[in-house]
């Protein structure tokens, strides 16, 4: 890849109760940023799962070509409780951009939400909906869900009494009354705990 990048950042998994938080930092190269065709990407959460992943499928292949460069990085539930939601993802950023060896000077990186790069990275823009308005971003996007869903569904095995291979961590009522009958898992984040449910 040349040395000038657009990089796109998402995250993924900020507000279940079990399970890792996941960060994709995406690399593009400007010219075929604008050039390429993006059709039907948009905010992962907006598509659905067939549409997510075909174009996680696109990714790859573009990743084998050299053509993208991605990473995501998890951070665990453990961290999490010790360290908060915040702290896990800023981390994730940082160890993300570090895995693609980008250089300040010569990276644009755009993303979603409130997120942050690390402040050396002087040419960074937050947008909101960014990973409805910015193509890279949607890219991060469903690269980093259809990563953490997967991983969900491999730890549904080991916990199947949760269903996390359908509820994907998150708190839903069933995923509570589970927790009330079961207890809790090494891979719950008990700070995110509603004991009302």
């Amino acid at each position: 890849m040349k040395d000038a990048l657009v990089v796109g950042i998402d995250e993924v998994g900020r507000g279940p109760i079990a399970g890792p938080v996941a960060v994709c930092v995406c690399a593009i190269d400007p010219l075929r940023y604008k050039r390429m065709q993006w059709k039907g990407l948009t905010d992962s959460k907006k598509m659905t799962p067939k549409a997510r992943l075909a174009w996680y499928k696109e990714a790859q292949i573009l990743k084998e070509k050299e053509l993208v460069s991605s990473e995501v990085i998890f951070c665990s539930n453990t961290i999490i409780d010790k360290k908060g939601i915040s702290f896990a993802i800023k981390y994730c950023i940082a160890h993300g951009i570090k895995k693609l060896s980008l250089d300040p000077a010569k990276t644009t990186i755009l993303l979603d939400g409130s997120l942050r790069a690390p402040k050396e990275f002087n040419n960074q823009k937050t947008i909101i909906k960014g990973d409805q308005k910015e193509k890279i971003i949607s890219l991060a996007s469903v690269i980093a869900k259809v990563t953490r869903d997967r991983l969900m569904v491999r730890l549904h095995k080991k916990y199947p009494e949760y269903n996390w291979a359908q509820n994907k961590g998150y708190g839903t009522k069933e995923h509570y009354r589970a927790i009330k009958k079961n207890g809790l898992t090494p891979l719950h984040r008990k700070t995110f705990l509603n004991n009302e449910k």
